[in-house]
Order: C-alpha cells, then sequence, then structure tokens
C-alpha cells in the first residue's frame, strides 16, 4: 500500500497520457489504429520520476533508427528468419553508435522487428508509426507540465530518511562500544549497507525534479530550493559510505577490545542527535526552523571537540574511529549547506601546519 501510494500520481499520470494520445492519433491526426501513440506515451513517463524528457526523445529516435533501418533492408532481401535477424543487428548496432540509452537501442530493435513482419516495406506504416511515437512522447510530456508531481518534495523525503537511518546507525554504534558488545553495531552496519538504494532513488527523483522545474509553469519558482537539496546529494552519498567504514571499525575495535576512550564515544552520540537535526532541516518549509544555520551550528559543536587528544596513545582502530568521524562531519556540514573547504576548517586541526586554517 505504501508503494502503491508513493506511485499513485505517475500512475494517472501514464494513464492519462495513454489515453489522450490514442485520441490525438486517432481523432486529430486520424490514424485508424496508432498503437504505438499510448505505448510510446506510458514507456516516455514510467514510475520513474528521473530522465522522462530523456526516454522521450530515445523512444521517438529509436523508432525512426529501426523503421528506416528496416524499411531499407527488408526491401531489398525480403523477410524472413535470417532477415530479422540481420536488420535487428544493424538497427540496435546504429542505435548503440548514436547514444548509449537502453530505451533508444530497445526501440530500434522493436521497430526493426515490426518492418520486417507485420509493416510492409515502403508503405506508410513506418512514417505513421513514427508520428505515433511523436504523439506519445509529447503527450506524455505535456501532462507531466499540466498535472506535475512536485519537484522537491519526493527527493526530500528520501533524503531526509537517509539521514534518519544514518542517525540511528550511529545511535547503534555508539551503544556498541558503550557495552563493548558487537550485535548493536552489527545491526548498525546491515541498515547502512542498505541505504544505497534509497541514495539512489534519491537521485534519480532529483533529476525527475529538475524535469519537472523546467517544463512545469506550476513550479519554476521551486528551482533555487531544488537546486539547494541536489547539492546535498553527494555529501550524503559520501556521508553513508563513512559511516559504513566508521561502523566496520567499530566492530573490529569492540572484537579486539581495543581501550577506547569515553569521550570518543561521547562524539558519536551527539553526532546522531545532530544528524536527527539535519534531518528535521531538510523536512522543514522555507522560514521554518531549524534551517541550515542551526543545523551548521549543532554540527560546528561536534566538530570542536574532535581534537587529537582524543586518540592520544590510542589503537590503531580508536583512530581510524576519531578519522571518520572527522570525515563524516565535514560531509554533514556541506549538506547544511556550507562549502567543502569552509567544513574542513571547522575541525581542531592534527598538524602544526594543516593545508585550510582552522576558522577557530
Amino acid at each position: 500500500m505504501r508503494r502503491l501510494q508513493t506511485s499513485a500520481l505517475p500512475i494517472i499520470q501514464c494513464a492519462l497520457a495513454a489515453g489522450l494520445a490514442w485520441w490525438v492519433a486517432t481523432t486529430v491526426i486520424g490514424h485508424h489504429a496508432p498503437f504505438f501513440a499510448p505505448i510510446a506515451a506510458v514507456v516516455s513517463l514510467g514510475l520513474s520520476l528521473g530522465a522522462r524528457l530523456r526516454r522521450s526523445f530515445e523512444l521517438v529516435a529509436g523508432v525512426t533508427v529501426g523503421i528506416g533501418i528496416g524499411d531499407l533492408i527488408i526491401s531489398g532481401i525480403g523477410s524472413g528468419p535470417w532477415q530479422i535477424s540481420l536488420v535487428v543487428v544493424l538497427a540496435m548496432s546504429v542505435a548503440v553508435l548514436l547514444n548509449s540509452g537502453p530505451i533508444f537501442s530497445m526501440q530500434a530493435g522493436n521497430s526493426a522487428v515490426l518492418v520486417a513482419t507485420l509493416i510492409p516495406p515502403g508503405g506508410s506504416g513506418g512514417p505513421d508509426r513514427m508520428i505515433d511515437a511523436l504523439v506519445g512522447g509529447l503527450v506524455g510530456i505535456a501532462v507531466v507540465a499540466i498535472i506535475p508531481t512536485h519537484p522537491v518534495r519526493r527527493a526530500r523525503k528520501d533524503a531526509a530518511s537517509i539521514l534518519g537511518t544514518a542517525s540511528e546507525v550511529l545511535q547503534l554504534v555508539a551503544d556498541g562500544l558503550v557495552a563493548n558488545d558487537p550485535d548493536p553495531i552489527v545491526k548498525a552496519l546491515q541498515k547502512a549497507r542498505a541505504t544505497q538504494g534509497a541514495i539512489d532513488g534519491l537521485r534519480s527523483n532529483l533529476l525527475g525534479g529538475r524535469e519537472i522545474s523546467r517544463i512545469s509553469p506550476l513550479y519554476w519558482n521551486s528551482r533555487p530550493r531544488l537546486e539547494r537539496l541536489m547539492a546535498t546529494a553527494d555529501p550524503i552519498d559520501n556521508a553513508m559510505r563513512n559511516i559504513r567504514v566508521l561502523a566496520r571499525r567499530s566492530l573490529t575495535l569492540v572484537r579486539d577490545d581495543e581501550i577506547l576512550d569515553p569521550r570518543l564515544v561521547a562524539q558519536v552520540e551527539r553526532l546522531s542527535k545532530a544528524v536527527e537535526v539535519l534531518k528535521d532541516m531538510i523536512l522543514a518549509e522555507p522560514g521554518e526552523q531549524p534551517d541550515q544555520a542551526e543545523a551548521a551550528r549543532v554540527l560546528r559543536s561536534v566538530a570542536k571537540e574532535l581534537k587529537p587528544a582524543i586518540v592520544e596513545n590510542a589503537g590503531l582502530s580508536s583512530t581510524v574511529v576519531f578519522a571518520q568521524i572527522r570525515s563524516l562531519v565535514v560531509d554533514l556540514l556541506q549538506v547544511a549547506g556550507m562549502k567543502r573547504i569552509s567544513s574542513i576548517a571547522t575541525l581542531p586541526p592534527t598538524v602544526p601546519h594543516p593545508a585550510y586554517e582552522p576558522d577557530h
């Protein structure tokens, strides 16, 4: 039911686009059975918000290449098993050479097969099908512009969900370190590893949101907010990678029964709570708290305590955990809107002459 709720609007968009594409192709253009118009509309939209414009262009281009090559070859050599194989090889090879998109090459192959089996070479079926594909793609784009999904909302929920998981993982790691128990850290590592699909979904929804903000007048004013959210994708991805390393090394630390400074565990717990503030910042509407400044303030309060003295005379695993926390803070400060160099400068120096002068 949750999946259905999430996909409800894309499903409605596909259904409406399919019906409109059929109506335009039959009533406006006058084609007898334009079966490919609704198919093209549904394929170009799909349930994924990302790269819809690209899918539409790839679909129309693939049909054009497939019809053109199929019509040219079949007119000269006739139709049969080996002829079908030949036109599919040629059409898909040309499509791959022209473009790396999977829809482009698949539609080129499908269209070549259609010419070789159903559409008489040299007839009107080929051009009609190209027109139907164009109609379906354009109607799909029009439906997205008229009935758009919100360009920011879905990606914002994705980002907040990932940050919520990050906070849970950090707290589990802290629990395992306090109790010297590997079980919570194993659970934390499993949770952290399971976030890659959500990160990929975030990137896809951000690309889809950018398309919507470009083609739908209703959401032109959302572009600045979307750009700010897009700037968080790489830091969030990097943060989760650092958290995975942090969890793995913490697991080694506990299993080796390495002595750990309690101050280091305290910073892990504080960082978990700071990530919760960051998650609330992502979900907050413009003008609401916490904003970027508040999230950055909380993270800076963690950063200033990450001094080398915490791991003085410590073992290898403790030192790695310390380094990963520092790297993680830099990633999270970038999510809060700070530049990377400014984020690094919030950390206490670990060498006499750091590359970036500390800001405190």
